[in-house]
């Protein structure tokens, strides 16, 4: 059986951890320079669409009392860990999806016991972190999305979470699902579908695996059996990742600048082949850096770089990787752990540039 945490409003839930008087209050987390809306808790959501430009709204936002904060990417790198740090004592074997989200595998765990497993990992990250999760679990990774959707839809009635535990659970479901929100439906694809009065994710399965391998992919049909409750997708196949993280504890903590620019910029070339290989570039990326939690001179930071074009170059992401680290690195600290996040995927194809003006700037880095 896979599983799937998702931190409900993270960025928002984050910075709520430290001032719990916001607790039900509406936030909204503007970008690096203050430019636009890039979270929003769900109190917010009716009053302020996403990306919206922060100085068009500064009314809205005075009249509706929403708290707004500028990103913090250092503090909610830092809690992102702390959540995973619990979730791997439960389960092992993590995929790390994005920053707010993680795949999971719950091998060994009864059917019969599953639920009451999974809310407790839910009620000791809450408990211990104080970031509100959702978790969906089934037997294949695109239905335990699925799962996590009604798990966060239906919260009352789910406690936050959902196992589809049998097929006629994983009909409902589909049922319910509108086809343009499955994961690793593009805009582009659910448009055909809808066309063919394909409307829902079950009548998706539906559809002969000749009829899909022909006018998609075979990416495409792997989905679809996916959501047949076949497993054909392991972790890291799906291509509409929101991120993709390589983060590594040191097996020594390091003192010095260069070792911990060699590994990063491992890291980097490691999220560049992996976006490569599912045919995505990204806008930006996260570095981060820290002590251990046991060290008696603790330090945990992280920023944010972004790129001046989409990209699955590895010489563009490792340069940009390597000024993250040089900006973060300061000398007296044994450090623990560092890792590279790409994030703002799209896909590859969608990328209309000049190859001239990319040339260029990879040679001026």
């Amino acid at each position: 059986m896979y599983g799937i945490l998702d931190c409900n409003s993270f960025y928002a839930s984050c910075e709520r951890v430290f001032k719990p008087h916001l607790i039900a209050k509406p936030i909204v987390v503007l970008s690096n320079n203050d430019g636009c809306v890039i979270a929003r808790s769900i109190e917010a959501k009716p009053f302020v669409p996403m990306g919206a430009e922060a100085f068009k709204y500064e009314k809205v936002f005075k009249e509706n009392h929403i708290n707004v904060f500028s990103s913090n990417y250092s503090l909610y790198g830092d809690l992102s860990t702390r959540v995973i740090s619990i979730l791997s004592k439960f389960c092992p074997d993590i995929e790390i999806y994005s920053i707010d989200e993680a795949f999971f595998k719950l091998d060994g765990i009864k059917e019969c016991d599953l639920e009451n497993y999974v809310l407790t990992i839910k009620n000791t990250i809450e408990k211990q972190v104080g970031i509100p999760v959702s978790i969906g679990v089934a037997k294949t990774k695109s239905l335990s999305k699925v799962a996590n959707k009604i798990a966060k839809k239906y919260e009352n009635e789910t406690k936050g979470v959902y196992v589809i535990s049998s097929e006629e659970r994983r009909i409902k479901a589909l049922k319910w699902t509108k086809v343009e929100n499955v994961w690793g439906i593009g805009r582009s694809i659910s448009k055909q579908l809808k066309f063919q009065n394909i409307n829902n994710a079950y009548d998706f399965t539906l559809l002969p695996d000749e009829l899909v391998r022909n006018k998609f992919s075979v990416v495409v049909l792997r989905l679809k059996q996916d959501l047949s409750g076949n497993s054909t997708i392991g972790f890291e196949v799906v291509r509409d990742k929101k991120s993709i993280a390589t983060t590594r504890t040191f097996e020594v903590a390091l003192k010095k600048y260069e070792p911990i620019k060699e590994r990063i910029a491992t890291f980097a070339n490691v999220c560049a082949e992996k976006l490569r290989r599912q045919h995505s570039e990204c806008n930006y990326l996260y570095v981060f850096l820290k002590t251990s939690s046991y060290s008696s001179t603790k330090r945990s930071v992280g920023v944010v770089v972004h790129l001046p074009f989409a990209t699955n170059s590895s010489i563009t992401i490792c340069n940009y990787a390597s000024r993250g680290i040089k900006q973060l690195f300061k000398s007296g600290y044994n450090y623990k752990k560092a890792g590279v996040v790409v994030m703002g995927l799209k896909a590859e194809e969608e990328h209309q540039f000049s190859y001239l003006k990319m040339k260029t700037q990879d040679i001026n880095l």
